[in-house]
């Protein structure tokens, strides 16, 4: 990402409609694989500024790497005290087997070799664990806001199973978009970004800034996104979606 954004991304992750519902989503997920555990050895990868290992912390022992230096530098100075160490995904310094859950939330499309990512992320799982991945979804929706984020990519579902089956071993057990409600005005909004120069753009120029978080635009987008939440959490399964989530069991 743009050394920009980290500054904006700091509250963005605690407040802005999208991550707040999309980490709640996450977090359930897990809590429903996991069959509610609390003694969980956990691995967070591209953890960011640190608001996804707070969360995954209800869940046991958080061990937290971020590949950017001035990100970590920066979270460390918003937080003090905190674990939070410089790694990359291509090469993650544990041994086999050594973790109960992994975790990578929007991060594999940061990499151009996600199949090494994934490999990493399954070989630090323990048997019976569990890898849980989230990516942006669909290279329909590219726009500016994936070159600001450094994305190589985004994903169809199909694509993301042939990146987690491209090794024999273990088990896609969940998979599923989210963020669909949404999809055909994002869409829409992507498309027509196109036309904006980036020198108009406000911040960094990533989609998530261009609203304020104490609008009132930011409380109906979070009641719209929620209520999908909810439609998850009741088993409903959507065809596309902004994003795509995969847990897998080793």
């Amino acid at each position: 990402m743009e050394k920009s954004y980290y500054q904006e991304y700091f509250e963005l992750e605690r407040k802005q409609w999208w991550f707040q519902v999309r980490n709640r989503i996450l977090m359930e997920r897990i809590a429903a694989l996991t069959g509610g555990r609390r003694d969980l050895k956990i691995l967070n990868v591209g953890a960011g500024t640190y608001a996804t290992s707070q969360l995954l912390a209800q869940f046991g022992q958080v061990t937290s790497i971020e590949y950017d230096e001035f990100c970590v530098a920066y979270t460390k100075e918003r937080l003090p005290g905190i674990q939070l160490d410089t790694g990359t995904i291509l090469d993650l310094q544990f041994a086999d087997g050594e973790f109960d859950l992994v975790t990578a939330f929007d991060v594999i499309e940061h990499v151009d070799d996600d199949a090494l990512a994934v490999r990493e992320l399954k070989r630090v799982c323990r048997p019976t664990g569990w890898v849980v991945v989230s990516v942006p979804a669909f290279m329909a929706l590219w726009s500016h806001h994936d070159v600001v984020n450094h994305h190589f990519r985004r994903y169809t579902m199909p694509g993301l199973l042939r990146v987690f089956n491209a090794q024999p071993g273990g088990q896609v057990r969940y998979r599923n978009y989210f963020n669909s409600a949404l999809f055909l005005p994002i869409a829409a909004f992507r498309m027509l970004s196109r036309l904006v120069p980036a020198r108009w753009r406000r911040g960094s120029g990533a989609d998530n800034a261009l609203i304020n978080l104490d609008s009132p635009v930011n409380r109906v987008l979070y009641a719209i996104f929620d209520l999908e939440r909810r439609l998850l959490n009741r088993g409903w399964r959507f065809p596309f979606g902004v994003s795509a989530v995969v847990g897998w069991q080793k």
